[in-house]
């Protein structure tokens, strides 16, 4: 599987930033062609400091040609514009080319 990884730093009102994720910003995501799986999970670090991310969200698409023609579409592109609406602590994003060792 391939992956779009988005990393959300630390949002300034994270009630906030979970409420428009979930209203408006998924709904967007939803729509990305060939998208087959879309998973998210909120960070902690084992030591009890702050974790480098407050979010992280992976988009998967079975196969590099479905990845390509998602990343050239307009909505990846609505998608992309509309992270600027909510994610005041930053955003990184990456490509994954994601392997299952186990499970």
């Amino acid at each position: 599987m391939h992956l779009v990884c988005v990393c959300y730093g630390q949002p300034a009102d994270p009630a906030a930033f979970d409420d428009y994720y979930t209203r408006v910003h998924i709904p967007l995501a939803l729509k990305i062609p060939g998208l087959v799986s879309f998973t998210t999970g909120k960070c902690r670090s084992l030591d009890g400091s702050g974790p480098p991310c407050y979010l992280v969200a992976r988009l998967g698409f079975a196969d590099a040609d479905s990845l390509t023609t998602a990343l050239r579409s307009a909505q990846m592109r609505a998608a992309g514009a509309d992270v600027a609406n909510f994610a005041t602590g930053g955003v990184t994003m990456h490509l994954e080319e994601h392997n299952v060792i186990l499970g």
